[in-house]
């Protein structure tokens, strides 16, 4: 049966990923604070059912401040400001759908529990240190992932910036899926580079017309209506 968890019980047989983990567990046994929280490492998989992916939405890290990351690629928790690349995320919504809200929070679980898939191609990051588990294993084990998944259905993938699309493009021109599934790139939401495409991508109305087109239900991105009081107003 094709299911996430028969993909963990696979990957947890495979040696990088016992060495991922063990070294995992020797940073944090000697006092290294890593980001996410435990609990919260494979929380893109527990709230999106391979079955329901629809979408998936390719970061590189996950935030490496105190208290944002949690599990969802460019999502932070409520009570924790949205971070630069996710009000260009917003931005770029307003773009698509200039009658949607942006929230006053930037937790993206509503996506993920629709179908979208948030997923990092790294799932743990050392505090203050972008990048400092790149090189643990934690690729490897998502491109399998994006392999499992690709050979499994067809999706629309949403991808910003030169890494998402290298990491993501070769796995979906090898699958079975290739001819059915969409890829939408772009150059990456970060205030260094949305200014260059990014803001005006088209991607969240793309994707929802795509969905339509298979039979199934768009994203609802934003709420068309939130109270004021729960609105961001940098726009």
């Amino acid at each position: 049966m094709v299911s996430w968890q028969a993909f963990m019980a696979q990957e947890q047989q495979q040696s990088y990923f016992q060495k991922l983990q063990q070294k995992l567990s020797e940073e944090r046994a000697s006092g290294v604070v890593v980001y996410p929280p435990e609990h919260d490492i494979f929380k893109a998989f527990e709230l999106t059912p391979i079955e329901q992916v629809k979408i998936v939405i390719l970061g590189q890290d996950p935030y490496h401040q105190p208290n944002q990351a949690h599990g969802l690629a460019f999502s932070v928790p409520k009570g924790v400001k949205p971070p630069p690349s996710l009000k260009n995320i917003y931005k770029a919504i307003i773009n698509d759908y200039p009658s949607a809200q942006i929230p006053m929070h930037g937790d993206l679980q509503a996506w993920a529990e629709q179908g979208v898939l948030l997923l990092n191609t790294s799932l743990t990051v050392r505090e203050s240190v972008a990048g400092s588990h790149a090189k643990l294993g934690w690729q490897q084990f998502t491109q399998n992932a994006l392999r499992y998944l690709a050979q499994y259905q067809a999706c629309a993938y949403l991808l910003w910036g030169k890494h998402a699309q290298n990491v993501a493009e070769p796995i979906v021109a090898n699958s079975i899926h290739r001819k059915s599934s969409l890829v939408l790139n772009s150059v990456h939401p970060s205030p260094l580079s949305a200014h260059r495409g990014f803001l005006t991508c088209g991607h969240f109305r793309a994707a929802n017309k795509w969905l339509q087109e298979q039979g199934k239900s768009p994203i609802r991105w934003l709420n068309t209506e939130t109270p004021e009081s729960e609105q961001y107003t940098f726009l």
